[in-house]
């Protein structure tokens, strides 16, 4: 027999209505279901952009869900608090959610879910932001992995359940409770003019993720294992900021990069195990929850960072003057668009904890306040690996000239040129972009003379590895 009291679906990082089980088991439930989202204090803490697109996801998701003959609710405070209160006016049976896997959240939903089991409610957590539980995935011996290549083996074969349709409707309670106003949160005050700057870039909900997907696998997958490293060309599926709130799924993602696979489009396996790199971020943070705020490898412990926000270097770092230009373009189209380049990351994040010594966790703390699809476990994983502190990371005398990188990658300076406008007769529109949305306080302008290098790259890959050899790794 169905149960017809109302089912509270708390939304988290899944904004969206296909493949989401905990909504699919609301509906199948029986009674009346309620989604809602809390901001408590994991969303008073997102960085500038993350919030930013977290509200615009919300307003978007709010649309969807009228649409459907429902409504997104709105409460703030301790989740445990706010749906016990929602739970009991409603008279609710149970409550649903998605998991996450940072510690942060894992702490907060076993709490969650044992205060409203001994309230008596159905508390239950559902799959659906991996495509593999962490747990699930072992190696021969019985632990976890903690190298990709294998990891990758382990999974590449694994049945993965086919998407969930979305609901035709959601059924409605016969009174919805009251809810806060999204605009009384103002999610996007601490991007302050930046906003204007990149909301064009911003595709945003779950139609836009499928349109992404669909146009990729459609025609661009065919030379992604060539494109995808040339950052001046539109070659990826740029689905990183869909994923990272959950607009799509990445079962969906991994399905669409089967089918293509099997009608022999070049580039779809390569695209699946980015979509892995993904997964292996989570597989680690999971088990490993020290790469958030650790030195993944505790012999890095030794090394001499510098972590220090107030070194001139530093500052020229965040502001894109480094003087080196493939490392500064990479960094105003972060500032413009809300992400950048894969290919571009390594080589920004190289420079600053290879070439200037810095700490990785500087460039970690800024990519979580700048990034629209900022990502926990990814980001972490990015950046440790860049370092060469963390699982799988590049080797210590590996340092990324950005002068032969930008030759090999952007020969013809096309990157280059769209973000840099310094020196430049014609700035782009996008370069002259990046002195709309950086801070008025830094007093920067396009007449301005382009910086000569903070350190030379010979210079400082001497640095890097001398000091690499100097603490014996």
């Amino acid at each position: 027999m169905s149960d017809t009291r109302p089912t509270l679906v708390w939304i988290r990082r899944d904004l969206r209505l296909s493949d989401h089980a905990a909504l699919s088991e609301a509906v199948a439930r029986g009674g009346p279901v309620v989604p809602i989202f809390i901001r408590d204090g994991l969303v008073d803490a997102l960085g500038a952009a993350p919030k930013w697109r977290l509200g615009l996801g919300l307003e978007h998701y709010a649309e969807a869900l009228r649409d459907k003959g429902s409504r997104l609710i709105l409460r703030s405070g301790k989740a445990r608090d706010v749906l016990l209160d929602l739970a009991k006016a409603l008279g609710a049976g149970a409550v649903y959610w998605q998991r996450a896997y940072d510690p942060d959240s894992v702490d907060r939903d076993t709490e969650v879910k044992s205060a409203l089991k001994e309230a008596g409610l159905e508390a239950e957590s559902f799959a659906g932001h991996v495509m593999f539980e962490p747990w699930t995935v072992e190696t021969k011996q019985g632990g976890y992995y903690k190298v990709y290549t294998p990891y990758w083996r382990a999974v590449k074969d694994v049945d993965v359940a086919a998407p969930l349709p979305a609901p035709a409707r959601l059924p409605a309670p016969d009174s919805w409770p009251d809810s806060e106003a999204l605009e009384d949160w103002a999610l996007g005050a601490a991007m302050r003019r930046g906003a204007d700057v990149v909301r064009p870039y911003v595709q945003l909900g779950e139609e836009a993720a499928q349109g992404r997907l669909g146009a990729f696998m459609g025609g661009k997958v065919a030379d992604y294992n060539d494109t995808r490293d040339r950052p001046a060309v539109d070659g990826t599926s740029c689905l990183s900021e869909n994923l990272s709130l959950g607009e799509i799924s990445p079962q969906q993602c991994w399905h669409a990069g089967r089918r293509a696979m099997e009608e022999g489009k070049p580039g779809a396996e390569t695209f699946l195990k980015e979509l892995v790199w993904r997964e292996f971020a989570y597989h680690l943070m999971w088990h490993s929850p020290r790469l958030l705020t650790d030195n993944w490898r505790e012999e890095w412990d030794a090394f001499p960072w510098r972590d220090d926000e107030r070194l001139r270097e530093v500052k020229a770092w965040k502001q894109a003057r480094t003087g080196i230009p493939f490392v500064d373009a990479g960094l105003r189209e972060m500032y413009v668009t809300g992400r950048m380049h894969n290919r571009v990351r390594m080589i920004v994040g190289s420079y600053l904890c290879k070439h200037l010594l810095m700490h990785w966790k500087i460039g970690m703390r800024w990519f979580e306040d700048c990034l629209i699809d900022w990502d926990p476990a990814s980001n972490a994983m990015g950046w440790q690996w860049v370092a060469g502190s963390g699982p799988d990371a590049t080797p210590y005398f590996r340092v990324f000239n950005p002068v032969t990188q930008r030759e090999k990658f952007d020969p013809d300076r096309a990157y280059i040129d769209r973000w840099i406008a310094e020196g430049r007769r014609n700035p782009s529109a996008e370069a002259l972009a990046y002195f709309d949305a950086v801070p008025v306080s830094w007093g920067l302008s396009p007449d301005d003379a382009y910086p000569d290098p903070v350190i030379g790259v010979k210079e400082g890959r001497e640095k890097a590895l001398n000091a690499y050899e100097n603490k014996g790794f």
